[in-house]
């Protein structure tokens, strides 16, 4: 096993996690990354905090640059290289030299194909225009920062509602930008419940970001020049000097699909729990491959950094000759908006609701710390039980400063199949600075018994 070659597709969380776990395991084995992007390493996550000027230098974004891991690693780890063709019969993966435009076929006795999602941008007029952006890989968040240095924008508008689209309005609003926000949908974070989003809404709104919903982008306009000029929607017209488009992702699985490999839920890389595909010796982890819903106990495709990471570690594991599983996910994200803080984690009200599942959702506000403490702020809970068995399903948090991650004891309440009775009876820590008595969650989890 040891003198066999592994061969990496794409090397950010999920392929170097993987890649590192077997160098762990097996320090003499050959390991061969190829990255079409410029970067290995790097917290994507990061990019609207760099953008924002949160973030001083684009370095402190990547963890591990590619010299490391060639040195202290032992890999030969290849950037500005894009897998054109896997070839699953004869173990081979066909490689494009991105800077010499020379092509070349390197074999495989086993294959991790960590490809990620890339941003969802419809073909329309203008939607290459200089001033339009995507974010996925770092360089384009670079390419973003570069753009507001040098063009200096006094209007954005940003397409979509969920977590780029907030944070890019954060971003935009910390550079002292105008910012616009559209979204097709009739409310914002179509992961939480619309009474949860309206609560975002608002607060946006008193940030002043313009939000209009449900606008469909139409075109982009330019400039003579191909600059961008305004945004067009089905309703209006919004002048826009940069453009930031956060319309969801898409699994990158077409390199799998050509090459006989089955595709899973919403077309990303089918997968086991293993993170084996349907070709032998072939496995997919991150944000191009399926994962388990621990909830609804079907195949779900979550891109998250955290997921991501953990499907590297456990493909890192079994490729390397060890045995676990991925054990599933609950969709567990966090997020914020200037002073608000947002998180959501397994089913919402609405997901129960189509699954035609018997539910209860009760939703309290309060305030965290103590009410007479300085600086006690409003914290609005939602939780979502089996209306049977009481057992938790679903939570989402809206509020300020320390509300948002306790979703935490709500994803671990719901991995270890607790009731809301149960819930109430967690011996939760309490002192003013940082609590109510009855902890927020607990007093929702109170409701619903």
């Amino acid at each position: 096993m040891n003198n066999q070659k592994l061969v990496v597709i794409g090397g950010d969380a999920a392929g170097m996690s993987a890649a590192s776990k077997v160098r762990r395991a097996q320090p003499e084995r050959e390991i061969v990354v190829f990255e079409q992007g410029n970067h290995t390493s790097y917290s994507a996550c990061g990019m609207p905090y760099y953008i924002g000027g949160l973030v001083e230098s684009e370095d402190e974004l990547i963890a591990r640059k590619p010299e490391v891991f060639r040195q202290k690693q032992n890999m030969d780890v290849r950037i500005r290289h894009e897998v054109m063709e896997i070839d699953v019969q004869n173990k081979r993966v066909r490689v494009r030299n991105l800077d010499e435009g020379n092509e070349f076929w390197e074999t495989w006795d086993d294959l991790l194909i960590a490809t990620g999602a890339s941003p969802i941008a419809p073909k329309m007029e203008g939607i290459n225009a200089d001033g339009v952006f995507t974010l996925s890989l770092l360089q384009s968040g670079i390419d973003v920062f570069d753009f507001i240095e040098k063009a200096k924008p006094a209007k954005a508008v940003v397409v979509g509602g969920g977590y780029i689209g907030i944070e890019m309005a954060e971003a935009f609003i910390e550079r002292s930008i105008e910012v616009s926000l559209i979204d097709m949908a009739p409310q914002m974070m179509t992961t939480l419940d619309p009474d949860m989003a309206d609560l975002i809404l608002d607060y946006m709104k008193e940030q002043q970001v313009a939000v209009f919903l449900e606008e469909k982008l139409v075109k982009i306009e330019t400039k003579a020049d191909g600059s961008v000029k305004s945004v067009t929607t089905d309703k209006q017209s919004l002048p826009a000097d940069i453009v930031i488009l956060g319309m969801g992702v898409k699994p990158n699985s077409e390199l799998a699909a050509k090459a006989g490999i089955k595709l899973g839920a919403n077309d990303a890389i089918g997968v086991n729990k293993r993170l084996e595909t349907s070709a032998p010796h072939v496995w997919a982890a991150g944000d191009c491959a399926e994962s388990f819903h621990l909830v609804t106990q079907k195949q779900v495709h979550i891109a998250l950094g955290t997921v991501a990471n953990k499907h590297g570690l456990a493909a890192g594991i079994n490729i390397s000759g060890g045995n676990t599983e991925f054990p599933g996910v609950l969709g567990t994200a966090i997020t914020k908006f200037k002073e608000m803080e947002i998180s959501r984690t397994g089913l919402s009200e609405k997901e129960a609701k189509a699954l035609k599942m018997d539910y209860q959702a009760e939703t309290i506000t309060s305030v965290s710390p103590s009410g007479y403490y300085p600086g006690a702020e409003k914290i609005t809970v939602k939780l979502v039980v089996d209306k049977q068995s009481k057992r938790l399903i679903g939570g989402q948090i809206v509020g300020f400063k320390g509300s948002a991650k306790r979703i935490d004891t709500i994803a671990t309440a719901i991995t270890a199949g607790l009731t809301a009775q149960q819930v109430v009876d967690l011996d939760l820590a309490y002192a003013p600075p940082f609590s109510t008595v009855w902890d927020p969650v607990q007093m929702a989890a109170r409701q619903l018994v």
